[in-house]
């Protein structure tokens, strides 16, 4: 066999070293191998070169592809193609049929990689990682010209066999240095006693290593340090716990926090959340519900049943007494507010007597008996009468008459305009000499005659009436509210031992704010009882007032017509109108004002004293401050009355109080002639009694005066001292010369024995001013008999 190929291999170097006869053209060969294609002489391809000089076979093509990878084991496509000279696109189509045909390579970015040449590759970076301890893959794909995917790729399979290390956080590191570094992880974080923050103490760790390895040394990432500790934790290497991957809480400290907060919790049957913080337990509520199913968490606290039953007791205790008890005083300091409110509902002594209505709690902690507040209230009670009528006291201080000593107090404030009465014979006044036949100014008060049936004295009974008008406002809120203040205030000076609670102020005022709607009820109650009573008090008052009414103004109506008189006379009859107004109408408007007032109160539910009668004499500021307490229109024109009292005209009065009285359901009778003679029938016979029964001389001027105007003119008049000489002129003409000039000399010597009797007073020659006053009696005594007699026998002749 080896002789036969040996033959072959002479005869074919003999063929190839001869000359051939006949030479073909490169031209000739192409045309000749074409044609040799055309007619399916070869079962296989051809491919063209680069240089278009040579063919290859496919076949041929993949067997120097395939010498080419096993040589370098890594080789780049476009080399290929300069190699072997074949175009780039044959190159690819024969390099996916190899890595198809070989698992153990792979296209990596136009290479064929082959798996020996990644073995080469971890061998030498096994080599490498043993010099330095730690290489960076990053580092390793920059050398390669690869991702650095790729390289954990490959590296991952290999690592603990070619590569001897730990691939960690993007580092290869030796085994023994992962051991270092597990030494010092564990050291670290054994050595540990309280929660503390991973990320420091790897940070911590990376100081050590560069303070150890200098410049030169390995740098490590805080994810190495974490997933050997994940790897010891998980090993039970070392004992703890950790929340959230990063907050480590070693195991010491775990069993110090227990035996810290069972004993605390075993000792004081309680534990506030604030400790559990300073102890760095998260979540303390949740923490301690875990451990102790059986406590009651609160919101600050966390206690033990057994806290529960010691409030209770004390709690029942005081129930059962009658009494309160704060509930702060018996717990711990850190139980305040809405935890005491909770532990409260807690006990069923409690929970009783919320049902039963038998207990109240007060400021959260504060648990009061019904017992104790009702005889808070009963006392209250009692207060609160005493409270209400001084408050309608303060509001409406015109409650009752006045008396007749503050009445001549405010009459000596008045001028002329106020009445008196003439001094008694022999009395000695103090004023000035009259001029023009006037008299001094307490001539000027006194009235000429008192009117019939009109009395000095007017009652003025604290009574009731039932009102004018049907229907009544609404009592106002402020009437009946009970100051919480003034609760307050009696609690505290009824009850001083509730000044002994935690926030005595608060308390108290709670416990005011819950008897308040109480003591409102039984002042609604009390008032609407007193409404009640009032009303025959009302009833009786407006009787009294109408029929005061019915005879005061016939009065005024009869003395007014004289006035007509003097309407030429205008100073007379300014003078006369003054004088009305202050004797007869102030009187009227007094008791009026003052009725209405009384009338209003006991409306309003205000309890009225009764006084006994006195004479009712108001200033202007008395009369105008009733006008404006009265409700809506009836006090505008009660003040339209006040103002209408200090003018100049008695008609403008008498229509102010028609308005008045009309509004308050009251009735001015109007003055009929029937009436009026009858009433002057009256008059005129008590007038002629009265002179002929009176003994003072000074005193009968005005009544001589009065019957003489009443005889000539048919009409009753009141006039001051100083217009008795205005009328003693006005009757000239109308009476006889003789009575005119015993009249007139009369008046005189009047006005002089009044104006010495002023004038003794501190006088130096004393002696001779009483012979003159005696020599003045003793001439108006003579001519007094004459006088009466003049008069009535006139007044005789006319009947």
């Amino acid at each position: 066999m080896d002789a036969e190929l040996l033959e072959l291999q002479r005869q074919l170097e003999a063929a190839q070293q001869a000359k051939p006869s006949v030479r073909l053209s490169e031209r000739n060969v192409v045309e000749l191998v074409h044609k040799l294609q055309e007619h399916r002489f070869f079962d296989f391809d051809l491919l063209h070169t680069v240089t278009g000089k040579e063919y290859i076979t496919p076949d041929q093509l993949k067997r120097e592809m395939e010498i080419e990878i096993n040589r370098s084991g890594r080789v780049s496509l476009i080399d290929l193609a300069d190699i072997i000279g074949v175009d780039l696109y044959y190159i690819e189509r024969q390099a996916e049929r190899i890595i198809a045909e070989d698992a153990s390579l792979m296209m990596v970015h136009g290479e064929i990689i082959s798996q020996s040449y990644w073995d080469s590759v971890a061998e030498e970076i096994n080599e490498k990682l043993q010099e330095c301890s730690q290489m960076s893959l990053a580092e390793i794909a920059a050398h390669l010209h690869v991702g650095s995917e790729l390289v954990i790729s490959f590296l991952e399979p290999r690592l603990g066999t070619l590569v001897k290390g730990r691939l960690e956080g993007g580092q290869i590191y030796t085994p023994a240095y992962v051991q270092r570094i597990t030494a010092m992880v564990r050291g670290a974080t054994r050595g540990i006693t309280v929660p503390t923050n991973l990320p420091i103490v790897w940070n911590s760790l990376q100081q050590l290593l560069q303070d150890i390895d200098g410049a030169s040394g390995v740098s490590v990432e805080g994810t190495f340090f974490q997933s050997i500790f994940n790897g010891l934790l998980k090993e039970e290497a070392v004992l703890g716990s950790l929340r959230a991957g990063v907050q480590w809480t070693p195991a010491v400290f775990a069993h110090a926090q227990r035996e810290c907060v069972d004993s605390f919790f075993s000792q004081n049957s309680y534990i506030s959340y604030d400790v559990l913080h300073k102890l760095a337990i998260p979540q303390p509520k949740q923490y301690l519900q875990t451990r102790y199913p059986d406590g009651i968490p609160l919101e600050a606290v966390f206690v033990h049943p057994s806290m529960v039953d010691m409030l209770e007791a004390a709690v029942s205790d005081a129930i059962d007494q009658g009494n309160w008890i704060d509930c702060l005083s018996v717990l711990p300091s850190y139980i305040v507010g809405a935890d005491a409110s909770k532990l409260l509902s807690f006990c069923p002594s409690l929970q009783k007597a919320a049902k039963s209505s038998s207990a109240v709690i007060l400021g959260d902690s504060c648990v009061i008996s019904n017992a104790f507040i009702k005889g808070i209230f009963d006392k209250l009670e009692k207060e609160l009468d005493t409270f209400i009528f001084a408050t309608n006291q303060t509001k409406n201080p015109k409650n009752g008459p006045i008396s007749q000593q503050q009445a001549e107090s405010k009459d000596a404030d008045n001028d002329e305009g106020n009445n008196a009465n003439v001094p008694e014979k022999g009395k000695k006044r103090r004023g000035k000499t009259a001029k023009g036949g006037n008299f001094d100014k307490d001539e000027d008060a006194q009235e000429l005659v008192p009117a019939k049936g009109k009395k000095n004295q007017r009652k003025s009974k604290d009574v009731g009436s039932t009102g004018g008008k049907k229907g009544s406002d609404k009592v106002k809120e402020e009437n009946s509210n009970v100051p919480v203040e003034w609760v307050v205030e009696k609690i505290t000076s009824l009850c001083p031992e509730l000044e002994e609670m935690g926030d005595s102020e608060e308390l108290i005022r709670q416990l005011a704010l819950h008897l308040r709607p109480m003591l409102l009820d039984y002042y609604k109650k009390r008032k609407n009882t007193l409404l009640s009573e009032n009303a025959e008090r009302r009833r009786r008052l407006l009787d009294s007032l109408q029929k005061h009414l019915d005879e005061a103004v016939l009065d005024l109506q009869m003395y007014e017509k004289a006035l007509d008189l003097f309407e030429d006379d205008s100073s007379t009859s300014a003078i006369l109108h003054k004088h009305l107004l202050k004797t007869m109408a102030a009187p009227i408007a007094d008791k009026l004002l003052h009725t209405l007032d009384m009338d209003n109160k006991l409306k309003n539910g205000v309890e009225v004293i009764d006084s006994p009668n006195e004479t009712l004499q108001l200033s202007n500021a008395d009369r105008t401050s009733m006008a404006k307490s009265l409700a809506g229109s009836l006090s505008a024109m009660a003040q339209s009355l006040v103002e209408a009292l200090e003018g100049k005209r008695v008609d403008a009065f008498m229509d102010a109080l028609r308005a008045v009285a009309e509004e308050s359901g009251l009735l001015v009778k109007k003055l009929d002639k029937r009436v009026e003679r009858s009433m002057l029938h009256s008059y005129r016979k008590d007038l002629t009694t009265q002179v002929s029964s009176e003994t003072d001389s000074i005193a009968l001027l005005p009544k001589v005066v009065a019957l003489l105007f009443m005889q000539v003119h048919n009409k009753a008049i009141q006039a001051p001292g100083r217009a008795i000489s205005s009328l003693i002129s006005h009757l000239k003409e109308k009476v006889p010369h003789t009575t005119f000039k015993l009249l007139t000399d009369y008046h005189n010597a009047t006005v002089t024995l009044l104006s010495l009797q002023a004038a003794a007073t501190g006088a130096e020659d004393e002696d001779c001013l009483d012979d003159r006053v005696l020599t003045k009696k003793e001439f108006l005594e003579e001519k007094m008999s004459e006088l009466k007699s003049l008069t009535l026998g006139s007044t005789n002749s006319e009947n």
